[in-house]
């Protein structure tokens, strides 16, 4: 994550622990689905999953630190959606996520999935997208969260 002009590296549990978090993930910053739905979901329902209960909603992609700082100030995410750079898709890969997209020119790629994850870590939900989106919306998270 860039904070203050320098990249800084946390561990999740200094991310997550003792909140309840949206964790949701995206193919690439500054990507069509990914700009102009996704990540504009969870910030457009911030006030929402928080009244709900969300104490973190994160948004995670195989880019740069620098790139998802970018992503963020240009998306208005900043206060609502904490951009975390996986720049080697290191989280991606060990919760298996991590997919090639070679043959759209993207490398390896996170998955487009949304995660609530509990104040002790533990997964409520894990939605995965299988080639399009609205599994893993804000709006379907939401709805998740205020089902149960």
């Amino acid at each position: 994550m860039r904070e203050d002009g320098k990249s800084n590296k946390y561990t999740t549990e200094q991310l997550f622990s003792g909140k309840k978090s949206v964790v949701f993930a995206v193919p690439g910053a500054f990507t069509p689905t990914c700009s102009e739905k996704h990540l504009p979901s969870f910030i457009n329902l911030h006030d929402e999953l928080k009244a709900a209960g969300v104490d973190l909603i994160a948004c995670v992609s195989v880019n740069d630190p620098c790139v998802m700082q970018a992503w963020g100030k240009a998306s208005a995410a900043d206060g609502k959606v904490v951009m975390l750079s996986d720049g080697n898709g290191t989280f991606s890969a060990a919760i298996g996520q991590l997919v090639d997209k070679s043959a759209g020119a993207m490398g390896m790629r996170s998955n487009r999935y949304a995660m609530v994850l509990d104040k002790e870590l533990r997964v409520e939900l894990l939605a995965l997208e299988e080639g399009g989106y609205g599994k893993t919306s804000a709006e379907a998270v939401l709805a998740y969260i205020q089902g149960t």
